[in-house]
C-alpha cells in the first residue's frame, strides 16, 4: 500500500537514510501505524518512503519518487527507511539495537536495489546528518555497510 503524500517528486536523491521506529522489541509495527502517528503531527502522511517491519517484510510508505519528512533539511533529496525497533523495552530514551536477522537481510535487499535506482545516493543513518541530536537508527550505519555491502 502506499500513501498519498500530497507532494511533489524529487529533483534528486543524494542520500539513502536509514531510521529506526523508537519502538520496543516487543512492537510489532508497520507503515500504518506510523502514517497514523504522523498524520497526529498534522503531516501529510507517513514520511517514510519504506518500513521494515520485524519479521523482515519491507513495506512502502510515501511514494518513492516523492519528498519525504524525515530528516530536516534533507527530504527534498533523500529516501527514508525506517526499521521497527530501536528502544529499549523497560527505557524508551536508551536506544539499542534491537533488530533481527531478517530485519537486516531486508535493509541489504532494499538498499541493493535502490543503489541500482539512485547510484550516486550515499547511504547514512538519521544521525549522521549535521545538527540531529538523536541516536537514530540506533546502530552504526557505516560500520554496518563495510561488512554488509
Amino acid at each position: 500500500m502506499r500513501y498519498n503524500s500530497n507532494t511533489k517528486k524529487r529533483d534528486k536523491t543524494d542520500y539513502l537514510v536509514i531510521h529506526c521506529s523508537a519502538t520496543s522489541d516487543k512492537q510489532d509495527i508497520g507503515a500504518a501505524d506510523i502514517d497514523k502517528w504522523h498524520r497526529a503531527k498534522g503531516w501529510a502522511c507517513i514520511g517514510y518512503h519504506y518500513v521494515i517491519r520485524r519479521n523482515g517484510e519491507v513495506e512502502e510508505g510515501r511514494d518513492s519518487e516523492v519528498i519525504g519528512a524525515h530528516v530536516s533539511g534533507h527530504n527534498e533529496n533523500s529516501v527514508g527507511i525506517c526499521m521497527v525497533g530501536g528502544v529499549d523495552a523497560n527505557d524508551v530514551n536508551k536506544a539499542v539495537n534491537n533488530f533481527t536477522k531478517e530485519q537486516f537481510t531486508s535493509l541489504k535487499s532494499l538498499l541493493t536495489v535502490l543503489k541500482i535506482r539512485y547510484p550516486n545516493a550515499k547511504i547514512q543513518g538519521h544521525r549522521d546528518f549535521p545538527e540531529v541530536k538523536k541516536a537514530c537508527p540506533s546502530f552504526e550505519v557505516k560500520d554496518w555497510l563495510k561488512q554488509n555491502m
